[in-house]
């Protein structure tokens, strides 16, 4: 279309991972196994959390919420990625674009959020070890899950609500292979100063709050953590910290440089693979990186694995 063509936009198009047909199968293989791991990972971590008796701790809840998220997380992009590859009509209409926002920055802000609650947990459990019941009780622990998903929904209808009521018109090529509010807001042909206000403010406002409140956590952790008395107590607390800590830096460093920066600084190269790695790979990473560095984890794995050879076995 011309520049100054007026005629509005009804549907966008992705332009996907790649458009070379020698590289679409490969890729769709290898979305689909990601996604399949994706799901199989954090399913056995929700199941193992829910079967464990052991494991009905407010960590462990806060952790089944954070895989509940990322199975949720993932469904939203790597379906419609696999789809997209294998489809020569590569579009999608505005409410699905729409609708795919929505969830992708709903999950999104409920994960940065849900990741500050564990560092708080973690604090509590390792510096108020005598007033842990109380800062983190079960009615306190719903309480919080319920505020991030809140904050999580909020965040995400103001910022979908003021991209999609801006006007599209002139090209509907999305240069990306889902819905992201920086490549949406690049069609509009209307100024979206006062969209890159609210992306900066309010979504910078959830992702610096927690990310603070992650560092603040972690400070106050640090010397207690050193000053316990025996190796294997603080081995053992390092590990859920150190599990902790690294989804919080694999989750946390693509956000920023993503999206707290102007839409014009946008780069398509650049954040391609970042988007792909924050959107597709995290997910699946972060019951990986659970699953081998938890003691308990492991151990509730290993268990459920000898109960379910012995019933196999015993049913035959």
């Amino acid at each position: 279309m011309k520049p100054n063509d007026t005629t509005l936009v009804t549907e966008f198009v992705l332009s996907g991972l790649s458009s070379d047909p020698n590289l679409q199968l490969p890729l769709f293989l290898l979305c689909l196994s990601v996604y399949l791991v994706t799901l199989l990972g954090n399913l056995m971590i929700i199941v193992i959390i829910r079967v464990t008796p052991g494991l009905q701790t407010p960590m462990y809840f806060f952790l089944m919420n954070l895989s509940f998220i990322d199975m949720f997380y993932s469904s939203t992009i790597t379906p419609n990625i696999m789809a997209n590859i294998l489809s020569v009509n590569k579009t999608i209409s505005i409410t699905a674009c729409a609708t795919q926002m929505f969830l992708f920055i709903d999950l999104a802000s409920s994960e940065a959020m849900l990741l500050a609650v564990m560092a708080y947990d973690r604090y509590a459990a390792i510096c108020k070890p005598l007033y842990y019941t109380t800062l983190i009780s079960k009615g306190r622990c719903f309480q919080l899950v319920c505020s991030v998903y809140t904050a999580g929904f909020l965040n995400s209808l103001i910022h979908t609500y003021f991209a999609f009521i801006l006007p599209f018109c002139g090209s509907n090529h999305i240069n990306h292979f889902y819905c992201d509010i920086n490549p949406i807001l690049k069609l509009s042909c209307k100024d979206t100063f006062l969209n890159e206000i609210f992306l900066f403010v309010v979504a910078g406002s959830i992702e610096v709050g927690s990310f603070s409140c992650i560092l603040i956590s972690y400070a106050h952790i640090l010397l207690p953590l050193f000053r316990i008395g025996s190796s294997r107590g603080r081995s053992k607390s390092l590990s859920t910290c150190i599990s902790h800590f690294t989804c919080v830096a694999l989750f946390y460093f693509p956000v920023f440089f993503m999206y707290l920066r102007p839409t014009s600084a946008y780069a398509v190269d650049q954040d391609w693979v970042l988007a792909l790695f924050y959107t597709v790979i995290i997910p699946m990473l972060n019951p990986i990186i659970y699953s081998l560095r938890n003691q308990d984890v492991k151990q509730a794995l290993a268990k459920l694995r000898f109960t379910s050879i012995f019933i196999l076995f015993r049913v035959n």
